[in-house]
């Protein structure tokens, strides 16, 4: 899902947060918000949170135990 929106970053790397912009962290956070019913915002950013593919996915599913 998150490749189709921003098809020239690398999601495999352990880098992501710096292979991302403004736009690309924002199109993440509306796209994943939107599809699974969570509430992302600005602070959720973090070096921790978007590290790699399975980190924005912890993120995701932590926000979804809190709801």
């Amino acid at each position: 899902m998150l490749e189709d929106i921003l098809p020239l970053v690398n999601f495999d790397s352990d880098f992501l947060f710096a292979e991302l912009d403004s736009l690309g962290i924002t199109a993440i956070l509306m796209t994943l918000s939107k599809a699974y019913g969570v509430d992302l915002e600005s602070t959720d950013v973090t070096p921790k949170n978007f590290k790699n593919l399975n980190s924005l996915v912890e993120l995701v599913k932590s926000k979804q135990n809190q709801g």
